[in-house]
């Protein structure tokens, strides 16, 4: 049986292991002056749980108290010596278990340097999906497959003009709420008796959810990141966002994704978020994602994306250079 550590790799510092969320005996999360559960704050998502579970894991949801415990002994000075890309998201976990052809971003061309990214922290659970019970993304529909195909053909090739590149490399819209980890990845939120506040580091977007009933807001005008509405379930805030412009693709779905967050405050530093994503335009069944996030007391920066935005010219640049050797062979 292959060791834990060939198993799994991530990018940790030594200790840095955490309880997926594990509240006092007793404790009740504090209250705002309207008696609802007191929300507010800074929060990390910087933890290292891929979102898909890798293959190798089966039906295995969680990793025991004891096979973390042997991971986190074994782990070596895996982070330094890798490329930004290659400690993101799924690809940590895809490359530790020798899936080479796993692959979201041009490994020939390089990255940025481990530098750029803060701490990754492991907990016990192998996959951020939580619904299905495989881990796994639902398979997509015969019209989402089409739909992929047309936008690509549509755009040209990869680096034709910036037109062609995807809506992040041009600084026009990041994805709300941000799923992603490790990278510009926390939140501050605010709340009131009548709406609820999150600003997202990752693009420098202001979600504002009000909360006295209002109806979203008509479906001929279309939202980047859609229209939000919030409301209490015991302890539990609950926001459903829907009528998405057809352009921003929010996780891959269309502008019929109704998205339903549940944010609930597990433990004195950890706030649960969970979201539900249902199209069937897309997806041949809902799934759910959890994410942890862990109360932090680092500040909120400005994401200046336009500024200093050097990628643009370079990818163009290198795509015409390409072309310019290609030509004269």
């Amino acid at each position: 049986m292959m060791s834990l550590l060939a198993m799994v790799l991530v990018s940790l510092a030594p200790g840095t292991v955490m309880a997926q969320a594990t509240a006092p005996d007793g404790w009740t999360p504090p209250r705002t002056a309207d008696g609802k559960p007191d929300l507010q704050g800074i929060w990390a998502n910087n933890r290292a749980t891929p979102m898909q579970r890798p293959e190798q894991f089966g039906d295995k949801a969680s990793l025991t108290d004891e096979e973390l415990a042997e991971l986190t002994s074994q782990i070596a000075a895996f982070r330094d010596s890798e490329q930004a890309g290659d400690l993101l998201g799924d690809r940590l976990i895809q490359q530790a278990l020798g899936n080479s052809t796993f692959q979201d971003f041009d490994a020939e061309t390089g990255n940025y340097n481990a530098f750029w990214l803060v701490d990754r922290q492991l907990d016990n659970r192998t996959s951020l999906i939580i619904d299905p019970p495989n881990g796994r993304r639902p398979s997509q529909t015969d019209a989402a497959r089409t739909r992929a195909r047309e936008a690509a053909a549509s755009r040209g090739g990869p680096s034709d003009g910036p037109e062609s590149r995807g809506l992040g490399d041009r600084c026009l819209h990041f994805a709300s709420p941000s799923m992603g980890s490790g990278y510009n990845s926390y939140f501050q939120l605010f709340q009131t008796p009548d709406q609820v506040t999150i600003i997202q580091e990752m693009g420098h977007i202001v979600r504002t959810i009000p909360l006295d009933g209002r109806p979203h807001l008509d479906e001929k005008v279309p939202q980047w990141i859609g229209s939000a509405r919030g409301r209490w379930e015991g302890d539990t805030l609950v926001v459903e966002t829907r009528n998405y412009d057809p352009k921003s693709r929010y996780s891959g779905g269309s502008e019929d994704l109704v998205l339903v967050e549940r944010f609930t405050r597990v433990a004195p530093d950890v706030l649960r978020q969970e979201l539900t994503l249902t199209d069937p335009d897309t997806w041949t069944s809902p799934w759910t994602v959890e994410l942890l996030l862990d109360q932090s007391q680092e500040a909120i920066f400005e994401y200046a994306c336009h500024e200093g935005n050097y990628a643009m010219p370079g990818i163009l640049g290198g795509a015409r250079a390409e072309e310019r050797a290609a030509a004269a062979k």
